[in-house]
């Protein structure tokens, strides 16, 4: 498996293997950010098929509740694998090439939010070291396939984790 940031063209493949919810690409918009500097892109490949992604956002969560309760904190989101990969270490692999990118900041903590109705991506962050800061709602937007625009608001746990 190779882990690198993502590339423009890597965003039509992303599409294509992983897409997104709706009609907007939320890897576009990842991609946008990490050529304005506000995240890094991390894609995760086997034999040249994207088959994982994490953003991880200099800029911290955007709740306010969580950057309050820890400021200055990366977090690492929009976390996937493909549904056919799970379980393998693709996403145990992405996280830590995150955590990577944060040491080499000299930075010594990293979060992860987590929806409450996700047991599974929760057990795995309790695994890798995170454990719970604050509760929040995730509040975000996107255009379903039908072009209607829908608002979303979803509980979950925000955690972090020492890098030491």
């Amino acid at each position: 498996m190779d882990i690198t940031l993502c590339t423009a063209p890597d965003v039509a493949l992303l599409d294509r293997c992983l897409p997104s919810p709706g009609r907007t690409s939320f890897h576009a918009r990842r991609f946008a950010r990490q050529g304005a500097g506000e995240c890094a892109y991390l894609v995760a490949r086997l034999d040249g098929r994207p088959v994982g992604h994490t953003e991880l956002r200099w800029t911290g969560c955007a709740d306010a509740s969580v950057r309050a309760a820890r400021p200055g904190c990366p977090e690492i989101g929009g976390l996937a694998v493909a549904e056919d990969l799970r379980s393998r270490g693709i996403g145990t692999a992405l996280v830590r090439a995150a955590e990577q990118l944060v040491r080499e900041r000299r930075l010594t903590v990293a979060g992860i939010g987590v929806g409450k109705d996700n047991p599974r991506a929760a057990a795995l962050y309790r695994r890798l070291g995170y454990r719970p800061l604050i509760d929040y709602l995730d509040r975000y937007s996107y255009e379903d396939r039908a072009g209607v625009p829908r608002e979303c608001a979803d509980p979950c746990t925000f955690l972090v984790r020492e890098l030491g």
